[in-house]
């Protein structure tokens, strides 16, 4: 891809034009065919046009391929067959990513093997094998983690599904194996005074102290504070709903599922820092000019969108820097947030809308052990109940 900048002088004055150009489905050196566009007005538009044109281009071009006569019998052709023709259209790219990088994991032998002849047994002893050593590349021969193989599982368990309504597979032995069960770990929740620690050795140029401040205070996840634009501002509140995601070295912005987007309040402290660095993008934006792109609120200094994985990379080295927790990561600070309103005792109901969990039974789940606990009450309402229940003793005359 080749998004290109031109500038010409009219009567009116200097003009600008972005365009973009790539090389169509199907192109060799000795048949190149491009795909050339002109006339936006930025370079994000002329990103947007040209991620949109290239998926419309590609399924040109598999529907103009011979249709195969042959359905796929192994189960590696069976996988192909899922990311082609289910992946490619009904995934989100980073999951379509993710599930191409697990099956280079799995055996040889297996993914040769016919679709009819796997059976629970043969799955149970590869998820075996990884977890002993399943590794690739420089850790090639060491075990892969439970929650890895259970990942792995459930894309075989997907790709059978499909399978089945396909008419390809008459089973999905997936179910029927012993997949992992993956430890359970409780979350990473900071001290006050490890939060502001954290924020106060922030010192990335682009407002990373901004950006940990936010996340503090209103537990958002990271793409969504990535995807941010200053139009979701309004007063002290906040519309979150988009998530910027990255897959490889591409960034693109995601549309919540549904269309639904939340509106939480910031908190007067952490509002000041927003306007604040609101001003200190100003000179950034004259500089400039017309080639800003975008309106986020984190961003390069031209505008255009921050690396998702960047960001939690730095943010990763700042908290083993100042030697706070290990393990804790940006992802803590959202489990920080939650866990302290409970602490306080907002309503779950409350802390579950504020989060963007899909209902309060998936932050009860999450957060069951930052829930205050009440059983000091719980025995002390038994012994009254207890106590008031019993009839009255009656006093013996003398």
């Amino acid at each position: 891809m080749a998004i290109r900048k031109r500038t010409w002088k009219t009567a009116a004055g200097m003009k600008t034009a972005w365009s973009y150009v790539f090389d169509a489905p199907g192109s060799t050196r000795q048949n190149r065919n491009q795909i050339f566009e002109s006339g936006f007005a930025s370079k994000k538009e002329a990103q947007d046009a040209e991620t949109a044109r290239r998926v419309r281009a590609q399924r040109e071009f598999d529907l103009g391929k011979d249709t195969p006569a042959e359905v796929p019998g192994s189960l590696q052709g069976l996988l192909t067959e899922f990311f082609t023709e289910h992946g490619a259209k009904s995934l989100a790219p980073k999951t379509l990513a993710r599930y191409r990088e697990m099956v280079p994991y799995l055996d040889g032998d297996l993914l040769a093997m016919p679709i009819p002849a796997i059976k629970p047994l043969h799955l149970t002893r590869e998820w075996n094998r990884l977890l002993t050593a399943g590794g690739r590349g420089r850790r090639a021969g060491k075990p892969l983690s439970r929650k890895t193989v259970r990942n792995i599982a459930g894309l075989l368990s997907s790709a059978f599904t499909r399978g089945l309504r396909w008419g390809i597979a008459q089973i999905n032995p997936v179910p029927a194996s012993d997949p992992p069960v993956p430890k359970k770990k409780e979350g990473i929740a900071l001290s006050i005074e490890q939060a502001d620690q954290l924020i106060a050795g922030a010192t990335a140029p682009w407002g990373m102290n901004v950006f940990l401040e936010l996340d503090a205070a209103t537990g958002a996840r990271r793409g969504e504070l990535l995807g941010l634009q200053w139009s979701d501002l309004n007063g002290n509140h906040l519309t979150i709903g988009r998530s910027l995601s990255q897959v490889g070295q591409e960034v693109f912005l995601k549309e919540p599922k549904g269309k639904k987007f939340r509106v939480i309040t910031i908190p007067p402290t952490a509002l000041k820092k927003l306007h604040a660095h609101r001003k200190a993008q100003e000179p950034y934006r004259q500089h400039f000019g017309r080639s800003y792109q975008g309106d986020y609120i984190f961003c390069n200094p031209d505008g255009s969108p921050l690396k998702p994985d960047t960001v939690s990379a730095s943010v990763s080295l700042l908290f083993r820097t100042l030697n706070l927790p290990k393990g804790a990561s940006l992802h803590s600070l959202r489990h920080t947030h939650g866990s302290h309103l409970l602490a306080a005792g907002v309503p779950i109901t409350d802390v579950s809308k504020r989060l963007g969990h899909a209902n309060p039974h998936v932050t009860a789940t999450v957060y069951a052990h930052a829930l205050p606990g009440h059983d000091d009450q719980a025995a002390d309402a038994w012994e009254k109940f207890q106590r008031n229940g019993r009839p009255a003793k009656v006093r013996r005359r003398r």
